[in-house]
């Protein structure tokens, strides 16, 4: 699999950065209003960089290195990817769909959910590295099948 692009990379640390900060903060008693004001001042950027930041600014080399000395993280921190202990809450919503699905389905449902996503976290997914359309994909499944052929109708 691919890494993302420095600049994803880059964004998605500096939020992590920014999380643990407002934890602590809010753990020490701080009011939540603020907060984004405190966390810019404290990597020395305007609150109006920090926001553009968190939305579409890309984080070039100087401004990296800028708030990695701030944030009192290595140097080069901000490059590498990192285990998220704090999922987004797009991730959050997904699992908690998954999770809603999974429940509701019956063994052939948890198959073929297992089946699907195994197929897209796997590098090189086997529909596109041998052009096969929903057709085969569905074929494939039913030979997965006990009987390994399709259902038959009423069931």
């Amino acid at each position: 699999m691919t890494p993302p692009p420095t600049t994803v990379t880059r964004r998605t640390n500096v939020l992590a950065l920014h999380r643990l900060f407002l934890e602590q903060q809010i753990a020490a008693g701080k009011p939540a209003k603020g907060l984004d004001q405190a966390f810019a001042a404290s990597l020395e950027i305007s609150p109006s960089m920090w926001s553009q930041i968190k939305s579409a600014r890309p984080i070039g080399d100087t401004l990296a290195r800028q708030i990695e000395r701030h944030a009192r993280v290595d140097i080069g921190w901000l490059d590498a990817q990192h285990a998220t202990e704090h999922p987004d809450p797009a991730e959050e919503r997904f699992v908690a769909l998954a999770r809603e699905a999974w429940r509701a389905a019956n063994a052939r449902g948890k198959r073929e959910l297992r089946l699907w996503l195994t197929q897209r976290a796997s590098p090189a997914r086997p529909q596109e590295a041998s052009g096969a359309g929903p057709d085969a994909q569905a074929a494939a499944t039913a030979a997965q099948r006990p009987g390994g052929g399709p259902r038959k109708a009423g069931k």
